[in-house]
């Protein structure tokens, strides 16, 4: 089976890095492409393709998913995209979906930590960085 969703992550990040390293040792990771925006050559913002309407500098500002049908989705609703695919975390999906008269009421709420974690991350990745990595984290 393909991969049926494309997930774009600074791996310059010690804290995504380590993230994303936990995603990829669960069971349904295969469905999923994850493409390392801080990888070999990805330096120059003209080296990778990222698709319409990302560029790299979004890219690395904001979690970005994009659906096999070309849906790019970002932020909190990019991590409920991503929790679908995995057994352990698909009821945190199905929470932060859930639509009640069309209306996403969790939504707005996950969204509002998910820019808080982007205030802390800097700090987080900075306290990461004193500890030992291994292939884990990578």
């Amino acid at each position: 089976m393909g991969a049926d969703l494309t997930v774009y992550y600074d791996g310059a990040c010690p804290l995504c890095r380590r993230e994303i390293a936990h995603y990829r040792g669960r069971a349904g990771a295969e469905r999923v492409r994850f493409v390392d925006l801080a990888g070999p050559g990805r330096l120059d913002p003209g080296s990778i393709d990222l698709g319409p309407g990302l560029d790299l500098a979004a890219a690395r500002a904001r979690f970005h998913v994009r659906e096999a049908d070309g849906r790019l989705v970002s932020g909190a609703a990019a991590f409920a995209r991503l929790w679908r695919r995995f057994a352990g975390w698909r009821w945190l999906a199905r929470l932060v979906e859930l639509r009640l008269f069309g209306w996403r009421p969790l939504l707005p709420f996950a969204e509002a930590a998910y820019r808080l974690s982007l205030i802390v991350r800097p700090w987080l990745a900075r306290r990461l960085r004193d500890t030992h990595c291994d292939e884990a984290c990578r």
